[in-house]
């Protein structure tokens, strides 16, 4: 054959689709994206470390654990502990309080932040706006302690309110120590604490909306009212209702260190949750395995409410914490 046909003659594999990988999917993802793994390597070992193989040691539950001799030498005693809990009225009585104290600060506390987020978004002004952002953001970085603390300085006995009504002739009133104040109290150093911080998912929310929404609203003579009502709230809803099934799933998890800071002003009877009742059994009276079992419980049950929640979202048409 001639060179010059050897030379126009195209090459056997031009306009042939290269053939395909051999290598498994996860390899050729593994070979993409490693420097991205490397990134978020210590990340994980850290999560790992001090999450996840922490919960091995969970085994406890099922043993009469002693300290001294540890896991291998503790012998197997099966569900006795938890048969322990469920007749333990100590320990229904602690998950009495703490329903109590969720399902009053869904109610009261809950829609605090959505109705914050809607203020600050409605500031005209930049500059404004991240001012107010900046203050209603700053109590969630006090400790506990110092919530109340200030809480104390301005409604406890000696405090700046109990002084004023003592100047007018009024009698004083102690709300830091009455029994049956104690759920409005806890709920309102929550909001003063964490509204402003548990508002930034909202805001975060509300900057996606199309700002063409609104201005169809509005020439289709929509006041401000009817916009908020028909066009912010509806775009509101997927994120109240994920954050919604996560409340709930936290819904025997109200907290250790605001209880327990104020559990002897009011009384065991009225402050004590699990997270209180299981640090007082498992730490101070030394029931490790008692204790670890009460905090299997309670996950367990979280998880269920969490798991039903969820589906109640997807018959709702809403997507939850995970897609069907």
């Amino acid at each position: 054959m001639p060179a010059a046909d050897l030379l126009e003659r195209p090459a056997p594999s031009a306009g042939r689709p290269a053939p395909p990988s051999r290598r498994p999917r996860w390899a050729r993802r593994l070979r993409r994206d490693w420097v991205l793994l490397l990134m978020v390597a210590p990340a994980i070992l850290v999560l790992a470390v001090f999450h996840y193989v922490p919960l091995l040691g969970n085994v406890v539950a099922f043993q009469d654990y002693s300290p001294y001799v540890g896991i291998a030498g503790s012998p197997w005693i099966g569900f006795a502990n938890f048969e322990r809990i469920l007749t333990d009225p100590d320990f229904w009585d602690a998950t009495v309080n703490t329903l109590t104290i969720t399902a009053f600060q869904l109610v009261f506390y809950f829609p605090v932040p959505i109705g914050l987020a809607l203020l600050v978004h409605s500031l005209l002004s930049p500059r404004l706006r991240m001012f107010v952002q900046s203050v209603v953001y700053l109590p969630h970085f006090f400790s506990w302690v110092l919530v109340i603390t200030l809480f104390q300085q301005m409604i406890g006995g000696a405090g700046v309110l109990n002084q004023f009504l003592r100047s007018h002739g009024f009698s004083p009133v102690d709300v830091m120590t009455d029994p049956d104040l104690f759920l409005v109290l806890v709920t309102a150093q929550s909001v003063w604490k964490d509204a402003g911080w548990g508002a930034i998912v909202f805001l975060a929310a509300l900057s996606t909306i199309d700002t063409s929404l609104y201005e169809a609203a509005a020439v289709d003579g929509a006041g401000r009212w009817r916009r908020l009502w028909h066009v912010t709230l509806p775009a509101l809803v997927p994120v109240i209702v994920l954050l919604l099934i996560l409340r709930l799933g936290e819904a025997l998890t109200v907290g250790f260190e605001q209880f327990l800071l104020q559990r002897d002003a009011v009384g065991a009877d009225t402050a004590e949750v699990l997270d209180t009742y299981v640090y007082f059994t498992g730490v101070v009276n030394s029931d490790f395995a008692y204790a670890a079992a009460a905090g299997l419980v309670k996950g367990l049950v979280g998880l269920a409410l969490v798991l039903a929640a969820n589906r109640v979202a997807h018959l709702a048409g809403e997507q939850g914490v995970y897609s069907r």
